[in-house]
């Protein structure tokens, strides 16, 4: 229980710190082409384990060509469209907002489920939505750091918004395929950061010569290291400690302590100049209350 606890707890941190350290990084690339350059930091970083782990054995191809279309459309949705939106919300209303916001997919997937599932959830649970969608407004009705215009408060809480659906969307998805079939989790991975990368794509040649253009007003060289650390922090180190949690705690202990992240942003709203205040500290516990009731 212990190691599971600091498993879960050590996957929030990882998260919260490759947010912060994705929204310092020193470039002028768009949301989409930032996604592209972590998605395939990420698919070098998991090639070798990848290898290790599989071979070259029947592994690649266990499930079929319906388990591998679903779980590129799983990358697709989840980590192409939603953590474009993800990294364009962190650009607008920061670290602290943005994860707070982002604590909202549990109740994203019980909403889903009273309406395909016909799964109706428990008064606990409904009490734990509203406190999530308390926190939700909260948070939009908080002005960001330094000078921004209320149009770009709401877009950045939109885009949010949007990036809790698409990633609610893409990991169902995965999970159906994963109930259904033996795949390994690591493969899985690969697969929905695949299909996220093709997607992307067309953006490879934009991406390339921004990159090869130095940002101002910060040296080159600080730019490259940051992209690494917030890969491996946030795709690799996260994912695995919150498989290692997912394995030694019960489900729902395993989401509540993975939805600390709110909680952790509080000390890095002020390193980027963010003052969260009594509303901002409410809004981090009320999302964290939410999940935990949502879990039980």
């Amino acid at each position: 229980m212990l190691s599971g606890a600091a498993a879960a707890l050590g996957a929030a941190l990882c998260w919260t710190l490759a947010s912060a350290l994705w929204r310092r990084l020193p470039t002028s690339l768009a949301a989409a082409e930032l996604n592209l350059l972590k998605n395939l930091l990420a698919l070098v970083l998991l090639a070798p384990p990848l290898v290790w782990h599989l071979g070259f054995t029947s592994a690649w191809v266990v499930g079929g060509p319906a388990a591998l279309a679903l779980l590129l459309l799983s990358g697709v949705l989840g980590i192409a469209t939603g953590d474009t939106c993800y990294f364009a919300a962190l650009r607008r209303i920061g670290t602290r907002r943005t994860l707070t916001i982002n604590a909202g997919g549990p109740a994203v997937t019980a909403a889903v489920g009273v309406v395909l599932l016909a799964e109706v959830p428990r008064q606990s649970q409904w009490l734990g939505i509203s406190l999530i969608t308390l926190a939700v407004v909260l948070v939009a009705l908080q002005r960001p750091a330094g000078a921004c215009a209320l149009r770009q408060r709401r877009m950045g809480v939109t885009l949010a918004l949007a990036a809790v659906v698409c990633g609610v969307a893409g990991a169902l998805l995965a999970r159906s395929v994963l109930r259904a079939v033996a795949l390994s989790v690591l493969l899985a991975a690969a697969l929905r950061l695949l299909g996220g990368s093709l997607v992307l794509l067309p953006l490879a040649p934009s991406l390339l010569r921004r990159l090869l253009r130095p940002p101002q007003p910060r040296p080159r060289h600080c730019r490259w290291p940051l992209a690494l650390v917030a890969t491996l922090l946030g795709t690799s180190c996260g994912i695995a400690l919150q498989q290692l949690a997912l394995s030694l705690l019960p489900a729902g202990m395993a989401v509540a302590l993975l939805a600390t992240a709110p909680v952790l942003a509080l000390p890095v709203g002020y390193w980027e100049g963010d003052r969260p205040g009594l509303l901002g500290a409410a809004a981090a516990g009320l999302a964290l209350g939410g999940v935990v009731l949502l879990s039980t």
